[in-house]
């Protein structure tokens, strides 16, 4: 099967939702949202990126993580442990090649993954992220909103945890930006960051220009 399918994954924690595409044989990418509100900013356009590589004869999964999407778990009560043991385990169900696409703060969930290489889209560290959380509470005039972020209800240990949160980039690692980050990439596109939108947005183009790079670099890993 290829086409879109409705699925689940289960862990030490529950079970959890995931979107499926493309061929269920051969290399299996496992996209990670960015965390928090800028998850239903890029949604459509990771699943544009999904099925462009279903195009390219590659697999991929988008699964929720406890306190994300249709989570029966609340955000209030994540823990970015939580969220990584999920994604661990994930990784082991589906076994040995297994890619990591993450976007953003997203990147910070595969760090204990036994994935075969780890692709990320502008990543953030967990200093950088709680950041972005706190000028959003205060440019919305609720700095004295306790656990509130940005629409989200937040935990002291989940934000603890992200504030020493850094992304892996050990074995096969790619990094990819847009041409207007300046740090230090892989390759660079030109596209907007539909994070930063105030609205969920997409970019088809850029969608397929990121599935040819993920697919000629899983090719290059897979030998």
């Amino acid at each position: 099967m290829t086409g879109l399918r409705f699925d689940t994954y289960d862990w030490n924690g529950g079970r959890e939702a995931m979107l499926r595409f493309g061929p269920e044989s051969g290399p299996i990418v496992i996209a990670a949202l960015p965390l928090f509100e800028e998850a239903n900013r890029t949604r459509q356009f990771t699943c544009t990126i999904l099925r462009a590589l279903a195009d390219h004869g590659i697999g991929s999964i988008l699964p929720d993580f406890p306190g994300s999407g249709e989570s029966v778990v609340a955000t209030i009560d994540a823990t970015l442990t939580d969220q990584r043991q999920a994604y661990s385990e994930l990784t082991q169900q589906l076994g040995a090649h297994s890619y990591a696409l993450s976007i953003r703060g997203g990147a910070l969930l595969d760090t204990d993954a036994d994935v075969a290489g780890r692709w990320h889209l502008a990543p953030q560290t967990g200093a950088d992220l709680i950041r972005d959380l706190e000028r959003m509470r205060a440019a919305a005039g609720k700095s004295d909103r306790g656990d509130e972020y940005a629409g989200n209800l937040l935990s002291p240990e989940m934000l603890a945890e992200l504030r020493d949160a850094m992304a892996c980039e050990d074995g096969r690692y790619r990094v990819v930006r847009l041409d207007t980050d300046p740090r230090a990439a892989d390759a660079t596109y030109a596209g907007a960051p539909l994070w930063r939108r105030s609205e969920p947005g997409n970019d088809i183009a850029l969608a397929q220009q990121l599935a040819a790079d993920i697919a000629h670099w899983i090719a290059s890993c897979e030998g």
